[in-house]
């Protein structure tokens, strides 16, 4: 593999500053996360505590103006004034209700709407009878004592949180009511609202998000028990819990801490460890900005004393590659102007380049009349008289009628007519891998199978004649819009055994093939007046096709050169999947004729 000296210049440079840069990089960028993360574990574990308290303190004051207007409740009218200042006016009561625990039965004793709140959802007093029922409030918890908190927002209703605590005890300290308030949601989602890196959120004992920095996640309710940070920090029986983890939805790390509250509720309180390191990959990105100057300068360096060695090396080999492409035209002198080695590799090269380019002036001019495929099999090998046998596929097409045609016409239009035809025709035959031998007045002659033989000879050559058809089409629908005649022709196929190869003299030679199957193909082209048809193809062909093609036999005919009648057959179709897709034209069937060297054979 070639490597430029300047890339190797640069590249050793390049190494060298990596390797250094990146060492102090690597332990300066280590040292940063140690510390930002033992300073972060700290701060979220302090800041979800601060949290804890203050959500404490407003549960707190909730649950005794919940005990105050529970009791002024169940004194009915004798406190009705009261409970009218104490509830009515506080913004964030929705709802009371007082419940009578008897046995396994629970009772409603008394209840206080804020109807006006409810009014903007279309929902009425009814509404919180459903609401118990579809957030399962633990009221047989409360019979035992604890204070129970749940998170009572649903679509199409204000964002309430559910506070349910003991009320009145009997003689026997059994606690026989119990009081349930509807509260806005605000109180508690206030402390979770302020701006930081952190995201914090207040979950009940089920899991279920009570607060949230993205407040909707708390009005939808959103489960928090499936995270794996979440279920542990729930299950631990320490207040504290705190750890690294992934989450399971961004797949991002996090440092998590959580503290329970003395009601409850638990607080949680993640970053993000990409926010976490921002200030070491600051040193990273400080790193590799430094880095990147120095390599930059160093490199710009080296390029201009490497350009003083290899510039003139390089100017030849962009030459060369543009000579490869077919450039002939370039002038290395012009480019090199250093006197030394390098100036005489330049002038030898245009030397170089004027003989390659009168060779390929030679080559082009004769694939135009020989072919590509011809010509890079003649300037491959030593030319000389001989040939070869090889089996091949033959074509052979006339155009009907052109003996008539041409009588009619100048000998200008005659040449315009051909030559239109035969750029149409001689187009798909290469297209598909054939070799247009020659030209025979109207008539070409084509061949598959020399000088390169394929193992899909056979099948290009009919699909050819199918696309020659459709071609034929095409350019009688342009002649007619012209005011032209269409024209009609007939194509042959015959696969067999050949010569291929230069045939003539020393002097005079032309590359060819002949041999019986050539004789034989042009009779089939010629047997397609007597039958009919626009192509002809023999049983020979047919085997090597299988059913490729949809065929239909035409008949057999005896034509001179051969003893026994020929069987052809018409070409319909080509297989394109699991069907045939139809090949035909208004010029692919005609009204059949007499044709010289063609006796069809009764069937």
């Amino acid at each position: 593999m070639r490597i430029p000296i300047s890339t190797k210049l640069i590249t050793v440079t390049i190494l060298i500053l990596v390797a250094s840069t990146g060492a102090i990089t690597l332990i300066s960028s280590n040292y940063f996360e140690k510390k930002a993360s033992e300073q972060v574990d700290i701060a979220n574990l302090e800041s979800a505590s601060a949290k804890a308290k203050e959500v404490d303190n407003i549960i707190a004051s909730l649950i005794d103006k919940t005990r105050t207007n529970g009791s002024l409740l169940m004194k009915g009218a004798a406190a009705a004034e009261d409970l009218d200042f104490n509830f009515t006016k506080d913004k964030n009561f929705v709802a009371l209700e007082v419940l009578k625990l008897n046995g396994s039965s629970v009772e409603s004793v008394a209840r206080k709407v804020k109807e006006d709140v409810l009014k903007p959802y279309l929902l009425g007093e009814s509404y919180f009878v459903n609401l118990r029922a579809w957030q399962q409030f633990p009221v047989r918890n409360l019979a035992e004592g604890s204070i129970e908190i749940k998170n009572a927002s649903y679509p199409k209703a204000p964002a309430m949180i559910t506070i349910g605590i003991p009320l009145v005890k009997d003689a026997q300290g059994k606690i026989t009511h119990v009081v349930l308030a509807d509260v806005m949601m605000a109180p508690l989602q206030k402390p979770f609202t302020d701006l930081s890196e952190r995201t914090q959120y207040l979950i009940d004992g089920q899991g279920e998000v009570l607060a949230h920095k993205d407040e909707q996640k708390a009005i939808s309710r959103l489960s928090m028990k499936a995270y794996p940070f979440v279920t542990k920090a729930m299950n631990t029986k320490s207040p504290q819990y705190q750890t690294k983890f992934v989450d399971p939805e961004t797949q991002s790390n996090f440092f998590g801490a959580s503290v329970k509250t003395s009601y409850g509720p638990m607080v949680i309180s993640q970053t993000s460890e990409a926010a976490i390191l921002e200030v070491s990959n600051e040193v990273k990105r400080r790193a590799i900005f430094v880095a990147g100057s120095a390599i930059s300068l160093a490199i710009f360096f080296i390029f201009l004393f490497s350009m003083t060695l290899t510039s003139p090396i390089e100017k030849l080999a962009g030459l060369i590659n543009m000579v490869s492409k077919g450039n002939f035209d370039v002038k290395a002198r012009e480019h090199v102007k250093s006197h030394d080695e390098v100036g005489d590799l330049a002038s030898a090269f245009d030397h170089m380049t004027e003989g390659l380019k009168e060779r390929d002036k030679v080559k082009s001019l004769f694939s135009k009349f020989h072919g590509s495929a011809v010509t890079e099999d003649l300037i491959g090998k030593d030319i000389g008289v001989g040939g070869q046998s090889k089996n091949v596929v033959v074509f052979f097409s006339d155009i009907r009628g052109f003996t008539a045609f041409s009588e009619k016409r100048s000998p200008e239009e005659v040449v315009e007519m051909l030559n239109e035809y035969f750029g149409v025709m001689v187009g798909i035959i290469n297209a598909h891998g054939g070799v247009v031998d020659k030209f025979i007045g109207d008539a070409i002659m084509a061949v598959w199978g020399a000088p390169k033989t394929g193992p899909k000879d056979a099948f290009n050559a009919v699909r050819a004649c199918l696309e020659m058809r459709r071609g034929l089409d095409k350019l009688n629908e342009t002649r007619i819009a012209r005011g032209q005649p269409p024209i009609n022709i007939g194509m042959g196929l015959h696969a067999g055994p050949a010569i291929s190869g230069t045939i003539g003299s020393d002097e005079r030679m032309e590359y060819t093939v002949i041999g019986n199957t050539v004789n034989t193909a042009s009779r089939i082209e010629a047997s397609t007046k007597a039958f009919g048809a626009d192509l002809l193809v023999t049983d020979s062909v047919i085997d090597q096709v299988g059913d490729a093609f949809k065929t239909e036999l035409a008949g057999a005919a005896e034509v001179k050169g051969r003893s026994e009648a020929i069987k052809m057959y018409k070409v319909r179709a080509y297989k394109a999947g699991d069907k045939y897709v139809e090949v035909k034209t208004p010029y692919s069937d005609y009204e059949a004729e007499s044709a010289d060297k063609v006796k069809i054979k009764a069937s």
